[in-house]
C-alpha cells in the first residue's frame, strides 16, 4: 500500500499523464476456520457454538464466505458429537447448542468437511481468572493521542497459565505467568489513537495454553497494529487446524485455530 501511495504522490506533483499498473500478490483463495470458543457463562448448562468459514481473498476484494459439507465437535472422552449447521444461509456461520460439560471436559475435536478435502484440530478447555479491575490511567507514551487502560488480575498459583487479552477493537496481547505466578498482577495497554470521551470499551481476558500463546504471538507481531490479528497475516502463520486427506495435501492446510477458553470481560467508559 506505501508503493502505491508514492506513485500516486509522483502523479500529482510531475503532472504524468502515464498508465501506471501495479501487480499486487495473489494466490489461491485459502479456507479459513475461526474456532474461537470463548466460554464467559459457566453457570448455564448449555452453550451456542458458533464457528465461522470463509476463505481468504486477493487485495482489494471482498472476503466470502465458504459454504462447507460438514463440521462436527466431537468430545473424544464421551463420544458425544455436535454437528453444526449454517442457520442463515450464504453467512458462513454455523452454529449449534450443546452442554458445556461436553465443551470443558476432555480433548474435543473439530472436523471439516469442504471442497472434497477433510480437515482436523484438536484442543481442550483451558481455564482463566477473572479480572480484578479495569480503569483509565493518565500516562502517554509517545505523545497526548494515546489513551491508558490499567488492567488488574491475580494468577493461580496452581498452574502454569498463559493468557490472551482482547482490547476491542482488533487490539490483542498475549501474557504468560512465568514472572508473576500467583500473584497480583497489573500493567498498562495503551491504545494508538485517541478514543472519544464517553467511549465505552470492552477488555476480556481468556485462558489459552502454550500452542495458541505462540500462534497468536506471532500473529500480533505480523499483522501490526493497523490491522488486528485475526485479518489475512503478510506471512502465513499455520494454526492447528491440518488437511488430513492425504500426504498429496500437507501443503492446503487451513487457516485459523480451534480453541475452547474460559473468559472474562468487563467494560469501561473512556473520560477525556
Amino acid at each position: 500500500m506505501k508503493y502505491i501511495i508514492i506513485l500516486i504522490s509522483c502523479l500529482i506533483t510531475f503532472g504524468c499523464q502515464d498508465v501506471i499498473e501495479v501487480d499486487l500478490p495473489t494466490e489461491e483463495p485459502r479456507l479459513v476456520i475461526d474456532a474461537l470458543i470463548r466460554l464467559e457463562d459457566m453457570d448455564n448448562p448449555s452453550v451456542l457454538v458458533q464457528i465461522k468459514a470463509s476463505l481468504t481473498s486477493s487485495f482489494f476484494e471482498e472476503v466470502m464466505p465458504a459454504q462447507l459439507q460438514e463440521i462436527t465437535l466431537t468430545n473424544k472422552e464421551s463420544g458425544a458429537i455436535l454437528t453444526l449447521v449454517e442457520s442463515v444461509p450464504d453467512t458462513g456461520v454455523y452454529e449449534n447448542e450443546w452442554d458445556l460439560e461436553e465443551l470443558t471436559q476432555g480433548e474435543l475435536e473439530l472436523k471439516v468437511e469442504y471442497d472434497g478435502q477433510s480437515y482436523l484440530a484438536k484442543t481442550k478447555f483451558v481455564p482463566t481468572v477473572p479480572l480484578d479491575s479495569l480503569e483509565q490511567g493518565t500516562t502517554t507514551l509517545f505523545g497526548d493521542d494515546e489513551t491508558e487502560v490499567i488492567i488488574t488480575f491475580t494468577d493461580d498459583g496452581d498452574r502454569e497459565d498463559y493468557y490472551l487479552f482482547d482490547f476491542d477493537f482488533g487490539e490483542y496481547l498475549v501474557s504468560e505467568d512465568e514472572f508473576y505466578q500467583g500473584k497480583r498482577f497489573q500493567f498498562s495497554f495503551f491504545y494508538d489513537s485517541n478514543l472519544e470521551d464517553e467511549r465505552l470499551v470492552t477488555i476480556s481476558i481468556l485462558g489459552i495454553d502454550q500452542d495458541f500463546f505462540n500462534y497468536m504471538n506471532q500473529l500480533i507481531q505480523q499483522s501490526g497494529a493497523d490491522n488486528g490479528p485475526f485479518s489475512t497475516p503478510a506471512t502465513t502463520v499455520r494454526g492447528n487446524i491440518i488437511n488430513v486427506t492425504g500426504t498429496a495435501e500437507k501443503d492446503n492446510f487451513a487457516l485459523g485455530y480451534f480453541a475452547i477458553c474460559q473468559a472474562y470481560s468487563d467494560t469501561l467508559l473512556i473520560k477525556k
